[in-house]
C-alpha cells in the first residue's frame, strides 16, 4: 500500500462519520486560506425548485450541522416548507470533499441567542438593517436603515430580531471523498433511516 492510500486510509478509518468530520474539518481550518466553514447549503421549494448558495458552518455535533440565516430570506422560507436539506464541504487545500444530506429543524431560541450575542456589533446590526432576499431599490436605501439601527442600539445591547435564527441539518446520509490519482478517488458513505438513530451503515463507494 502506498503512503498516500495508507494515508487515506487512516483517515476514513472508524464507524463514526461525526467524528471522522471533526478530523477532516480540523485539517481544513489549518490548510484551507480562506473560511474553511464555508458550504454549500442546497434547498428546494414547494414546487421542487432547487436552489444552492454558500453560508458558514457555525457548529456541529451529534445532534447535526447548525447555520444561521433571516427567516424572512429565501432559504428561510423554503426550509420551514420543506424541512430538507444538503451540504457540501469542498477543501481544494486538502483535497477533500464532504456531502451530507438530512432532515432540517429550527436551533432552540436559547441556541439562537447565544449565538448572536457572539457576533460583532456591526453583524448584529446587519441582522437587523437587511431584508435578506428582499428587493431592494438603491444601496442608499441599506445605508439608511443601517444608519437607523446604529443609532437605536448606539449605547445599548443589541437583542435577537425574532425573524433571525439557525437551522440544524441532521443528518441521514453523509459521504466523504478524498482524491487519489487517475481519479480512482476514495468514496465512503454513511446512512441511517431515522435521523435520530445512532448507528450508521458504512459503504464503499466506485469512484
Amino acid at each position: 500500500m502506498t503512503t498516500q492510500r495508507a494515508k487515506a486510509a487512516h483517515d476514513l478509518a472508524g464507524d463514526n462519520p461525526i467524528a471522522i468530520f471533526e478530523a477532516w474539518y480540523a485539517l481544513a481550518q489549518i490548510h484551507e486560506p480562506n473560511l474553511p466553514d464555508a458550504v454549500s447549503l442546497a434547498t428546494v421549494d414547494r414546487d421542487g425548485q432547487p436552489n444552492a448558495r454558500m453560508v458558514l458552518l457555525k457548529g456541529f455535533d451529534d445532534r447535526g450541522f447548525v447555520f444561521y440565516t433571516n427567516l424572512d430570506s429565501q432559504k428561510g422560507h423554503e426550509l420551514r416548507e420543506v424541512p430538507k436539506a444538503a451540504l457540501c464541504f469542498h477543501w481544494k487545500s486538502i483535497k477533500k470533499q464532504i456531502r451530507i444530506q438530512g432532515v432540517t429543524e429550527q436551533v432552540s431560541d436559547e441556541e439562537a441567542d447565544a449565538y448572536f450575542a457572539t457576533r460583532a456589533k456591526d453583524s448584529q446590526i446587519g441582522a437587523w438593517a437587511s431584508k435578506q432576499s428582499h428587493i431592494l431599490e438603491g444601496r442608499f436605501e441599506l445605508e439608511k436603515r443601517v444608519a437607523k439601527y446604529a443609532a437605536k442600539y448606539a449605547v445599548k445591547k443589541i437583542d435577537r430580531p425574532d425573524f433571525w435564527s439557525g437551522f440544524r441539518v441532521i443528518p441521514t446520509r453523509i459521504e466523504f471523498w478524498q482524491e487519489q490519482s487517475f481519479r480512482l478517488h476514495d468514496r465512503f458513505v454513511f446512512t441511517r433511516r431515522d435521523p435520530n438513530a445512532a448507528d450508521w451503515i458504512k459503504d464503499r463507494l466506485y469512484p
